[in-house]
């Protein structure tokens, strides 16, 4: 049996399913709302408190394993060395020997299982030196979720060996069982282990303890919910029916006017997808007593690129920020360091997305994007009076914003190439006016979420009442879970389930 490396890469190019997403249990899918119903039942049972903990442990785990039992070996694997570890950092003099050797286990599993076809596919000779061994390195499946629990091992091992608030948050534990309870609860729990929100451990160790029923945020977890599925199975599933269009050799044919369509439609489902997925995650934590940072703060209303990623995807910027961006020195060692600083962690973080080096080109995007901003208008960029010079800023961020999101479609970086040539050759081209209308009716409700947001904003800032304040905000999420129900598009893996 032979391999063709490269006839790998384009297959990812081309859209194709990563072979791991069928090995999870979709948040969309019938069997997971019966697990959810089973374990949320049993949870609240009157049974002594220590089988709280250890159920909800036993349900991560299975939730994890449905489809492929196997993987949960390697999250068990990391699980057991950061509880050992965590603990020596705690008990050890050695302790920041043990933390750097913990991090590195942890980044070593990572690249790995992460990067191994991006080698393979950057050095097609190693074919011809060791195949076997190329092969088989080819062969091993990408564990799902991967770069979020180990991002949760490295933040444990961090803020255990960090003096203060942190170290004391998570090392608490009265025992050595009670620490790896937690810890397996904080590096498995079901809602976030797939694609986030990443949670620090300082953040999630206090909120560990016994649950009761009657302190559920009811209001919380239904809106979150509902607002959660709408993005994910109304705009994100029936967008995905046009974007698929934006793939290699399909772009092709299309014109000028239809290329910009498509990626203005992926830039919506993106959103729409991972806003919609960290917004279940957060409504499903919730209903177990357990509360999960804010992932997306209407981020497409940003008048910086700062700000966008102050709003867009939240908890990886803040990990990236307090993990990465601070240790390295941040803004505290001149102008040059700090742009230098930028261009690392944003490159880093966009490798962090995915095996292809064009996430890492995306990453540079932004972090050229970043350190410019701050070369011309300096660290905090000044706040505009006039609404027209506001709009433009605020169109310019999403215009850069959304060319970088063709590198996240078309991870093959001829595919790129081959898109930007097409847009300047096709101008001509007749376009597809029933898929650009399809695009702009999708794309409607999350310009109506984003601006929603403005008016909310500006009318609190003003003391004045909010029109979607008690019956009308009920009424607007009864009409939500009504187009859930009526106009589902076909079901999809998550966009960031391949992270």
């Amino acid at each position: 049996m032979s391999i063709d490396i490269r006839a790998i890469g384009r297959a990812g190019a081309l859209g194709k399913p990563p072979r791991f997403v069928r090995w999870t249990m979709l948040f969309t899918s019938g069997v997971f709302f019966v697990f959810l119903t089973v374990a949320f039942l049993v949870y609240y049972l009157p049974l002594p408190g220590a089988w709280q903990l250890r159920w909800l442990i036993f349900a991560s785990l299975f939730f994890y394993s449905y489809e492929f039992p196997a993987l949960v070996l390697l999250l068990l694997l990391v699980a057991a060395t950061d509880v050992v570890v965590s603990r020596k950092i705690i008990t050890s003099p050695q302790s920041k020997l043990w933390a750097v050797s913990g991090v590195a286990f942890n980044l070593a599993v990572l690249a790995f299982f992460k990067y191994n076809r991006l080698l393979a596919l950057t050095f097609p000779s190693l074919g011809g030196v060791a195949s076997e061994p190329v092969r088989l390195l080819l062969m091993l499946p990408l564990p799902i979720g991967i770069s979020f629990y180990i991002f949760h091992g490295i933040s444990l091992l961090v803020d255990t060996l960090r003096d203060g608030p942190s170290r004391r948050d998570v090392s608490s534990a009265r025992s050595f069982g009670e620490h790896a309870q937690k810890t397996l609860l904080y590096v498995s729990f079901f809602p976030q282990l797939i694609a986030g929100p990443i949670v620090k451990a300082h953040q999630f160790y206090p909120q560990i303890r016994r649950k009761a029923f009657r302190d559920i945020d009811w209001d919380g977890a239904i809106t979150a919910l509902i607002v959660g599925y709408f993005l994910k199975v109304v705009i994100a599933d029936n967008m995905s029916q046009q974007t698929f269009w934006l793939a290699y050799p399909y772009f092709l044919n299309d014109s000028t006017l239809d290329l910009l369509g498509l990626l203005l439609g992926y830039s919506v489902q993106i959103f729409a997808d991972f806003a919609g997925y960290s917004l279940i995650a957060i409504g499903l934590a919730r209903l177990f007593g357990y509360n999960l940072p804010t992932n997306f703060l209407f981020p497409y209303i940003s008048e910086s690129f700062s700000e966008f990623w102050t709003r867009w995807h939240m908890s990886l910027s803040s990990w990236l920020r307090d993990y990465l961006y601070f240790p390295l020195g941040g803004n505290r060692k001149g102008r040059l360091r700090t742009y230098l600083n930028l261009m690392i962690v944003m490159g880093l973080g966009g490798m962090w997305h995915g095996a292809a080096w064009s996430y890492g080109i995306w990453g540079l995007w932004h972090g050229a994007a970043l350190a410019i901003e701050r070369m011309v208008v300096g660290p905090r960029s000044a706040t505009a009076r006039s609404l027209a010079i506001r709009i433009l800023r605020g169109a310019l961020v999403f215009a850069v914003v959304t060319a970088g999101w063709l590198l996240f479609k078309l991870p093959h970086f001829g595919d790129v190439i081959a898109y930007l040539r097409t847009l300047f050759t096709n101008l001509h081209a007749e376009s597809n006016k029933p898929m650009d209308m399809l695009i702009l009716i999708y794309a409607i409700p999350v310009v109506a979420y984003h601006l929603n947001y403005l008016i909310k904003r500006r009318a609190r800032g003003l003391g004045r009442s909010y029109f979607l304040d008690g019956l009308a905000r009920h009424i607007a999420l009864g009409v939500l879970a009504a187009a859930i129900v009526l106009n589902p598009g076909p079901s999809k893996a998550f966009i960031y389930f391949q992270f």
